[in-house]
């Protein structure tokens, strides 16, 4: 009778796993390809241009102040010459802190745009998955999965990208990587 037991034991949670549906994604290849992505990044771009003529800018104007101030220095009265040194270091410490506010900025931005599309995508699995009965869906892309073989898993990617309204015809090209500032 144990033995019975046993073996219904070991072979019910097969006979479960040969029911369920299981299904994969790769958000690399959709994300790229999402107008909303794209203009996200588009915004993001010119949220940095934007930021770095702004601190060029102030860069330009201490530079300026600096040699002018290394020219008359020497010439200087002395409290003349603690107010010079005094303006530079507020310039110095005022571009800090745009560069500092920038970097925060651009980081809100970048995570906030890209909330709202990884919100879309997750509605859209969630949305697939009900309809097509499915008990997990796997971003492959995300590394947080050891291993899937696609084999026994139905690949969504395709229908994701029909139901998002993404046409395949032509790649876009991916964004060009920024410099590091």
């Amino acid at each position: 009778m144990k033995k019975i037991i046993l073996a219904i034991l070991m072979v019910a949670p097969l006979s479960i796993m040969a029911q369920s549906k299981f299904a994969h994604f790769n958000s690399a290849d959709i994300l790229p390809n999402m107008k909303e992505y794209t203009t996200a990044q588009a915004e993001i771009q010119n949220m940095e241009k934007q930021f770095a003529d702004d601190l060029k800018l102030m860069q330009d104007e201490m530079q300026k102040k600096y040699e002018d101030y290394q020219k008359e220095a020497a010439n200087l009265l002395e409290n003349v010459r603690a107010r010079r040194e005094q303006e530079l270091n507020d310039l110095g410490q005022r571009y800090q802190q745009s560069l500092q506010d920038s970097q925060a900025a651009l980081q809100k931005a970048t995570q906030e745009k890209m909330a709202m599309i990884s919100e879309k995508v997750m509605a859209m699995v969630k949305k697939i998955g009900e309809a097509g009965g499915y008990v997990y869906i796997v971003d492959i892309s995300t590394g947080a999965v050891s291993f899937v073989n696609p084999a026994l898993s139905t690949d969504i990617t395709a229908q994701l990208k029909k139901e998002l309204g993404i046409t395949t015809a032509a790649a876009l090209p991916a964004a060009p990587a920024t410099p590091a500032k």
